[in-house]
C-alpha cells in the first residue's frame, strides 16, 4: 500500500481545510492520515470517510512521531495560536527525522510583504514569518502557500448578522480593496500540490479569489446574490475588536484579527494571483458565489436554526 499523505488538523468543522483536503485525497483514491486532537465524533466521520485517524498533539514530540512516521508526504496548517512557531517547528523537526519528502506548510499572503526588518502589529504575523524562516532554514523539501483572507471568515463568520437583520455589511476595512478566497478553494490547490508535490518544492503559492474589489463593490455582490440592497457600512477597529474580546474570543486572536482590519483599511490585501486556477485548472470562487452558496446564512428565516 502506498505510503499515507499526513493532514494535520484533520477534525475541523465541516468546510474547514484540513477536513476538505481530506474528503478531496480520499475522493481521488489516495490513502490518507488524518491527525486529529481528540476522539470523536468528528474523528469517527474522518474514519467512515476512509482515512487512518491518528490523535496527536503538534507539540507533543512522542505523538508528532506516531503521526508522521510512514509518511513522504504532509500538509501542516494550524489555527491562530500563540504556540504556532513551536508547533512548526517541533513537527519539522519529527518530519526531517522521518525523511519526509514533501512538507506543505499553509502559511498567509501577508508574508510576502514582511521581511527581518518589516512586521506588522500581529503576533500571529510574526509567527508566520518566523514559522517559515525555520522551514526554509531546516532544509525540508517545503511549499508554502499563502492565501489571503479566507470567505468563510471574515464575509460569513463577521457579516452574516448585521446582513441578515439590517441588511449592512458592518465591517472596519474602510475603501480598501480586497481579494478573499474559498476555503474550498485553497483546499482544491492544497490537495493538488499534496497528490503530486515534486515539482513544486521549493515554491510560495499565493492565492486569492478572482477580483481585488473595495467592500462597497462587494455589498453590490451581496445584493445580487440575495435578492436584496445590502449596503457597507464602514465601522471603527478599536469598538469592533473591544466587541470581539467582549465575545470571549482570545486576545491574541483579536489582535491578529484587528491587524488584519488595519492592513485592510491601509489598502495592503489589494493583491491578485493566477496560483489557483494555475494549480487546479479551475477559476477560484466569487464573493457573489460564495454568498449565494450561503444564502440562507444571510436570511432572516435562518436566524433560528
Amino acid at each position: 500500500m502506498a505510503n499515507p499523505i499526513l493532514v494535520t488538523g484533520a477534525a475541523g468543522r465541516v468546510g474547514a481545510v484540513g477536513r476538505t483536503v481530506t474528503e478531496l485525497l480520499l475522493k481521488q483514491g489516495k490513502a490518507v492520515r488524518a491527525m486529529v486532537r481528540n476522539e470523536d465524533d468528528r474523528a469517527q466521520t474522518l474514519r467512515d470517510m476512509g482515512a487512518e485517524v491518528v490523535v496527536g498533539d503538534l507539540l507533543d514530540l512522542d505523538s508528532m512521531h506516531r503521526v508522521i512516521a510512514g509518511c513522504e508526504t504532509m500538509y501542516f496548517g494550524m489555527s491562530v495560536s500563540d504556540t504556532y512557531l513551536a508547533a512548526t517547528v517541533n513537527a519539522a523537526a519529527v518530519a526531517k527525522h522521518h525523511g519526509v519528502k514533501a512538507f506543505i506548510n499553509m502559511s498567509q499572503m501577508t508574508l510576502a510583504q514582511m521581511s527581518i526588518t518589516e512586521t506588522t502589529a500581529s503576533p500571529q504575523h510574526k509567527l508566520h514569518w518566523l514559522a517559515e524562516q525555520a522551514l526554509n532554514w531546516s532544509g525540508l523539501p517545503v511549499v508554502h502557500v499563502r492565501p489571503t483572507v479566507f470567505l468563510e471568515g471574515f464575509f460569513l463568520i463577521f457579516t452574516a448578522d448585521s446582513v441578515r437583520e439590517s441588511n449592512q455589511i458592518r465591517l472596519p476595512f474602510g475603501e480598501g480593496k480586497t481579494s478573499p478566497v474559498a476555503v474550498e478553494d485553497v483546499a482544491r490547490v492544497l490537495a493538488a500540490l499534496l497528490a503530486n508535490p515534486q515539482p513544486h518544492i521549493g515554491k510560495i503559492y499565493h492565492l486569492t479569489g478572482p477580483q481585488s474589489e473595495n467592500m462597497h463593490f462587494y455589498a453590490q455582490e451581496y445584493s445580487k446574490a440575495l435578492g436584496r440592497t445590502i449596503t457597507f457600512q464602514d465601522i471603527p477597529v478599536e469598538p469592533w475588536r473591544d466587541g470581539l474580546l467582549e465575545r470571549g474570543l482570545p486576545v491574541h486572536l483579536v489582535n491578529h484579527l484587528a491587524t488584519m482590519a488595519d492592513l485592510h483599511r491601509a489598502g495592503r490585501y489589494d493583491r491578485m494571483s493566477d496560483d489557483v486556477r494555475t494549480l487546479t485548472r479551475q477559476g477560484p470562487l466569487s464573493v457573489q458565489e460564495f454568498v449565494r452558496k450561503n444564502a440562507a446564512r444571510f436570511t432572516a428565516s435562518a436566524k433560528a436554526t
